[in-house]
């Protein structure tokens, strides 16, 4: 069995254009004579490694607490990408029966509209990415849009350099923050054939 951790440093991460800087703010620091280290954190919640809440682009969506686990934890797919995925890339390359597709496109590799109604209509329940959004920066809400309202949940700013394309079992439950529009993930990729 491999483990590959799938996750992006919540603090060294690159920011989202318009985003905040996350920062930690020291409480308690034993080397000032405190009993203890205790640290503040300060970040938007889909700053790093991240799950976005159907609240994220849909005004009554559920948010992070209300949400399902099991979509974040099972078998899924690691396809790699040279391109914006279409429908028609959906149709022809998604193994009938995928719940779970992470996408690798070096950050570069975007769904359009065509393509989350088609992962939708599959019956896909997770659809990840390494690059910050799931969607094109010129339509943002269309692609999250579609996605949200057909129940397949999205994780984005994966660190997918290392693991090769295949079948893993994926564990990345979102950090149970509360009825918000998105939360922090630790997501990691399982090969029991490794």
């Amino acid at each position: 069995m491999r483990l590959y951790d799938i996750s992006r440093p919540l603090l060294t991460s690159p920011v989202y254009p318009g985003d905040p800087s996350p920062r930690l703010d020291p409480i308690q620091r034993m080397d000032v004579g405190d009993d203890c280290n205790l640290t503040a954190l300060f970040a938007c919640l889909h700053t790093g490694t991240h799950a976005d809440a159907p609240l994220h682009f849909l005004a009554d969506g559920q948010g992070i607490a209300s949400l399902p686990l099991e979509p974040y934890v099972g078998r899924c797919a690691v396809l790699s990408v040279r391109r914006d995925i279409t429908g028609q890339d959906v149709d022809e390359s998604i193994v009938p029966g995928c719940r779970r597709l992470l996408i690798r496109g070096e950050g570069k590799a975007f769904l359009t509209p065509s393509a989350a109604f088609a992962l939708g209509a599959l019956g896909v329940q997770l659809v990840g990415t390494d690059a910050d959004s799931i969607a094109p920066p010129d339509d943002e809400a269309a692609v999250h849009q579609e996605l949200l309202q057909n129940g397949v949940m999205i994780l984005e700013n994966l660190d997918l350099n290392k693991v090769p394309d295949g079948e893993y079992f994926l564990f990345a439950p979102p950090v149970l923050v509360g009825e918000v529009d998105g939360a922090p993930v630790r997501a990691i990729l399982v090969d029991w054939e490794d």
